[in-house]
């Protein structure tokens, strides 16, 4: 049984690098609501507001999909656990289409529909609807609750051992529990913290506070998982994210990282590591499913 995922990271970004060269630079001809919410209602002002808009630019903030806008205030989006989007390209008089796209499984998901003036349109489609759409002041974003903690971004060098440092020195807490934090690292997530954590050969019940010294700086075991926090999200972006349930690119395909799982949903398979003749393990932290190897991470 596949246990139950949201999109992480490299799968909100692997959508918004497939929206950025059909909706960057468009303009919203309308948004088709088909219903009144998903997570939370819709804002009162939500399709008024975005009638008629440019898009400036697309961005993400940890697993928030930012659709900087030609007025005051900016899309957000989230895709909660199921949610997805695809791209329909503009169909020609002869019925053609630029480019062909896999049909959804499910249509009647479609909750949303930016309607572009090229003729493409952009579709919501979220089975469980707890993914959701609000709109933040464009000049204040970083501001709002959802943004004013968030730690740092996981991807290029922005993320550093010095720099996590004094966020895990004095830690008792487990070390997967303080990976998680979003005030720690934004935007990472079960899968990948499974798998930095075996790539970096450390158990997921260790202390945070153990990859510190006495005098607060990093420690190699903290350098080496920085290392590879870095790398499995880049390696996840590369394959197009996880589909592991409902997460698709916008073109309809799917992602292909979980085929490169070490550990993740394989308690009871062998360790992956040619050293190693360990057996992967499934425990539960907080009510997470955490998969490891206690032979060779400790």
């Amino acid at each position: 049984k596949r246990t139950g995922i949201m999109p992480e990271l490299p799968e909100v970004e692997t959508v918004r690098r497939g929206l950025v060269p059909v909706l960057e630079g468009a303009t919203i001809a309308r948004a088709e609501l088909r219903r009144a919410d998903l997570r939370f209602p819709f804002p009162g002002n939500f399709a008024q507001t975005l009638k008629g808009a440019t898009v400036t630019g697309l961005h993400r903030r940890a697993k928030y999909l930012l659709v900087a806008l030609n007025r005051d205030q900016m899309l957000v989006i989230h895709l909660g656990m199921s949610g997805s989007i695809r791209v329909e390209p503009v169909a020609h008089e002869s019925g053609e289409k630029d480019e062909p796209t896999i049909a959804p499984k499910n249509t009647r998901h479609d909750h949303v529909v930016f309607h572009l003036t090229s003729g493409a349109k952009i579709i919501y489609n979220d089975p469980r609807r707890f993914g959701f759409m609000m709109l933040v002041p464009a000049d204040d974003w970083t501001a709002h609750p959802y943004f004013a903690r968030l730690g740092v971004e996981p991807t290029g060098n922005a993320m550093s051992a010095e720099g996590l440092s004094g966020k895990f020195a004095g830690r008792t807490a487990p070390l997967k529990a303080v990976l998680l934090d979003q005030a720690v690292i934004a935007g990472l997530g079960n899968i990948y913290v499974c798998e930095a954590l075996w790539r970096s050969k450390l158990s997921p019940l260790r202390a945070a506070k153990s990859l510190v010294t006495q005098k607060g700086k990093a420690t190699k075991r903290l350098e080496r998982l920085t290392e590879n926090v870095r790398q499995v999200i880049a390696d996840a972006i590369e394959a197009g994210g996880s589909s592991l349930r409902d997460h698709v690119q916008t073109d309809g395909s799917l992602g292909y990282f979980q085929h490169r799982f070490a550990v993740y949903d394989r308690a009871d398979e062998p360790c992956p590591r040619q050293s190693c003749r360990g057996t992967i393990q499934r425990i539960v932290q907080s009510g997470r499913s955490s998969f490891y190897c206690p032979a060779c991470q400790r």
